[in-house]
Parts: C-alpha cells; structure tokens; sequence
C-alpha cells in the first residue's frame, strides 16, 4: 500500500471513529428522554484494491482501504413491542373498568349524610311506625314524608349514574379523536421517513421513535395490529379493520343518538343514502368499530382498548327495570357487560317494585287521594311533555301532592270505623317479602331491604375482581416494558465503555495518520535533497 493510499485509510478510520463518537454522544444526550430508542453503530470495511501481476488474470493480493461506518440502526425487538402494546391496551381496560366501579360506588349515596341506605331505613321505620298505630296522624305524616325523601334521593342517585354515563360519553369521543390525530400522524411520518431512507443511506430513526410512541399510546386506545413494508411505510388496523394504510387514513366517525350517546363507525364500511337535503347519512349499526355484545375474555382478545371499555361502562341507553327481561336474552346480550345500565336497571327495578307494590296495597283497601280518579295513590306517573315511555321508573315517580298536603288522607281505617292494621301490617309485609331479584342471572331472592345491601356488596365485590385484573395487568405490563427497556433503553455505563472504545480508535487512527505524515515528509525531504 502506497503512503497517500494509508493516509486515506486513516482519514477514513478518523471519520469513523468521530461519527461513531457523535451516535455515542446523541444516545447519551437522551438517556432520559421519553420513547427514545437507542441507536447502535455499525461499522463496516470498505472497498478492497485487487492487485493483479504482470498478467492481469492472475491474482496477487487484496489491498484493504479500511474501516466505514455503515449505519446508526435502531435496536428493537418486534416480540416485545407486541406483547408490551398488547398488555397496554388490556391494562387500559380493566382500569376503566375498576374506576368506574369505585366512582359509582360513592355515586350510590353510601357516603356523607344523604346516603340513599338510610333512607330506605327511614321509609322502613315508618312503616313499622304506621303497623304500631295506623290512625295517627304524626305517623301517617311521615310515612308520606319519608316516601318522598325516598323518591328524591333515588332521583339523585340515579341522575348521578346518569351524569357518570355522560362523563364516559365525553371521554369516548375525546379518545376517538385522539384516536384520529394519530392516524393523521402516522401517515405523516409514513411519508417522512420514507423519503429520508428511500436511498438506503439514511434513517430516520428520531421519526421512527415518534412512529413507535404513538403505536404505543395508540395501543392503549384500542386493538390494534401493525406492520411495516419494505418501502417502510406502517400500516394499522383497528379491531381487524385497516386505519392507517400506507399514506392513506380512514378515520373513525362518530354517530350521536338521542341520548347524546357516541358510537364510533368505519365510514368506508357503512350503508348511506342521501336525503332530502341532499346530504349523505351514513347507517353507523352496519359498521360499528367494536362489538359489545361479543364476549369479554382474554383468551379471545376482547379485552383490550381503553375505547372499548368505556363503551361497555357506559352502555349506549338509560337502562331501567324494563331491561331487566329474559326474553331474547336481552339482559345478557345488552345490559350485564355496561357498569351504568346494569346499575340504573338494578336500582331503578328497587324503586319500581317498591312504588307498585306500596301502590298496591294502598289502592286494594281504597285509598287513593279522593279525587274521582281511583289510580292516584300515594306513588304516581309523571308524564312530562311527549313522553311516551310506559312504566314507573325512576325519574317519573313521585309522591301525590294531595298526600303530602293531608297526609290523613290515607285515612288507615275500614268502613266501620276501626283502625285498620291489616292494611299496615300488609305494607310491613311487603318489606319483609323476599321476592326481588337483583337480576335475571341471580338466583337469591330479597326483600327491599336486603336488595339494596346487595346491590351495594355487588358493584363493591365487581370492583374488587377488577381491581385485582387491573393490579395484575399493572405487574404484566411494568414486566413487559423493562424487558423492552433491556433492549431499547440507553445505559450510560454501557454508552461510556463505548465512549472510550471509540475515542481510542479516533486516538489511534489520528498517530497513524501522524506517522505517516512524518514518513511522507522524511521521505520528501530525502529525495529533494
């Protein structure tokens, strides 16, 4: 090898040594900085010279021209980001699920001084009350009274549920179009680092890693599948319907029913038609994004998505004691995987049984408000402007104002005067009576008062089950990413041993290019002279 040829080794030998300093430094400078993916050096030899004898077909020696640095590539492992994204999305689930639990627990009233337990107590109390002396009228006073304390609290209690229902109704469509900005920017970067590597000289690793944390926060959104082309474009599909497809996004629509309620649906997938208006209306129940009523299990996979789990929590109606039926299976298709319909469903069927069956009684020995119409008890319907549901139902229940005007309507005495105790003792009976169900799918019956204590101990024992799912998710999903971490994280013991490797081979290339600059220069001054 000439002298010049060395020199050129060297200097390429130096300009390795310094790039791979600076890739060094660059991880270094984001050991803490979030999704960053450590960047690993390649070096590679260069071109050789083939020195041929006299005869040029024959072969004499290959002459080395050194060391390159081929690529600064990202070290990943596709398995772990899987399984890490996976775990993400179910962890994310069953943390929606446990929240919502604790939440409606203390929306139930079993805190503070108005919990709805202690006035079914109150209600029961007067009963027992009014059994001891049906004729008084203090007694009588605060059966009405506590009857209306009873529908008022109940009222509470499930216009909280309510409102709770619209709070997962607000965060389901601020997840949507979360869900939508990241679509739009994947397709984004798609297009950026393709045009950075498509020479395959570069890569766009700093995009990359952006590339990769939305994959990571879009995982916990819901279930998703991803791959990546030759031409290095990601494509995403959503509960097995493609997102992202190269540079191209179809993003999720919302439909809004008349409870305000959002369902996502794939715009691409629906039946529409255009109406009278000449705008196009799209049918969001041919291509909804996620299936609710399919079982919620791991083994299949249906347990993943923050999305999805606020849409079983919330239930796309205002459930009542109606949805509490067999027939079709309704309950179980539509009612028992939603936190907040099977809630209200539950609660509103305490407060209907209660008001029919107190009506009952009362409406049997015939004392209604004395008005001619015999159906106004103490419990009645009322019917707000084009209402059209049928039922008594929390929300069109009360107390009949003549009542809590003269409570001595009740009047508790048979046609000869006496003092009727077999209406009372029949109104202490119905308390007393276990007949309820919390749900088609229970088999203990209750009574009034047992039904409420174990729709209590029912959402606590849920909330505890998810608690535990979400605690165990938490440990699978922290194991999960430390192994990740292992592979992608940035040790800077490791980053320094490869600070001082490289610096050394910049040390040693720098007196190799020294030396032969003396040689060069002896042998100049030699033969000049």
């Amino acid at each position: 090898m000439s002298l010049l040829s060395g020199i050129y080794v060297g200097a390429g030998a130096l300009r390795t040594g310094s790039d791979a300093l600076n890739t060094v430094a660059h991880n270094l400078s984001n050991v803490d900085t979030a999704a960053y993916t450590r960047q690993q050096v390649s070096l590679s030899t260069r071109h050789y010279n083939v020195l041929a004898g006299s005869n040029s077909t024959v072969y004499t020696a290959d002459i080395g021209m050194g060391v390159r640095y081929a690529e600064a590539r990202q070290v990943r492992d596709y398995f772990l980001d899987k399984t890490y994204r996976k775990e993400s999305g179910r962890s994310a689930f069953y943390e929606v699920s446990y929240t919502s639990m604790i939440q409606l627990e203390d929306l139930l009233g079993e805190s503070g001084d108005n919990n709805f337990q202690e006035s079914i107590s109150d209600f029961w109390k007067t009963i027992q009350n009014l059994a001891n002396d049906p004729s008084s009228p203090i007694t009588q006073g605060l059966f009405v009274s506590k009857a209306q304390t009873l529908i008022e609290r109940a009222t509470n209690v499930y216009e909280s549920v309510c409102d709770y229902q619209d709070n997962l109704n607000t965060q389901v469509k601020s997840a949507v179009d979360q869900i939508n900005k990241y679509g739009q920017r994947i397709k984004e970067l798609n297009d950026q680092i393709a045009k950075i590597e498509i020479g395959g000289v570069e890569h766009a690793n700093d995009l990359r890693d952006e590339r990769n944390a939305i994959l990571d926060e879009l995982s916990k959104l819901c279930d998703i599948k991803y791959s990546e082309d030759v031409d290095t474009y990601v494509s995403v599909q959503i509960e097995g319907v493609d997102f992202v497809k190269r540079d191209t996004v179809y993003e999720m629509a919302m439909d809004m029913d008349e409870n305000g309620f959002y369902t996502p649906y794939w715009p691409q997938n629906a039946s529409s038609y255009i109406n009278e208006t000449g705008q196009r209306v799209y049918n969001a129940d041919s291509a909804r994004v996620f299936d609710l009523q399919r079982e919620i299990s791991s083994d299949l996979d249906t347990d993943v998505g923050r999305v999805k789990g606020l849409l079983l929590a919330r239930g796309d109606h205002r459930a009542n004691s109606d949805d509490l039926t067999t027939e079709n299976d309704h309950y179980n298709k539509n009612i028992a995987q939603s936190i907040c319909m099977n809630i209200q469903a539950e609660f509103d069927g305490l407060i209907n049984n209660i008001a029919k069956a107190v009506n009952k009684i009362l409406g049997d020995a015939g004392y209604n408000d004395g008005t001619n119409n015999t159906d106004n008890l103490l419990f009645v319907r009322i019917i707000p402007e084009n209402d059209i549901e049928e039922g008594w139902h929390v929300g069109n229940i009360a107390v009949n104002p003549n009542f809590l005007q003269q409570p001595s309507l009740l009047k508790m005495k048979t046609e000869d005067g006496s003092v009727d105790y077999t209406t009372a003792e029949k109104l202490k009976d119905a308390f007393n009576t276990k007949d309820y169900k919390l749900n088609p799918n229970t088999t203990k019956k209750t009574n009034f008062m047992e039904y409420y204590s174990d729709l209590v101990t029912q959402i606590s024992n849920s909330g505890s089950v998810y608690e535990a799912i979400y605690s165990s998710q938490q440990t699978t999903v922290e194991e999960a990413a430390n192994a990740r971490e292992q592979i992608v994280g940035v040790s800077s013991d490791e980053e320094l041993q490869f600070m001082i490797m490289y610096q050394n081979a910049y040390n040693a290339a720098s007196r190799y290019i020294n030396t032969l600059n003396s040689m060069l220069e002896n042998m100049l001054n030699a033969f000049g002279a």
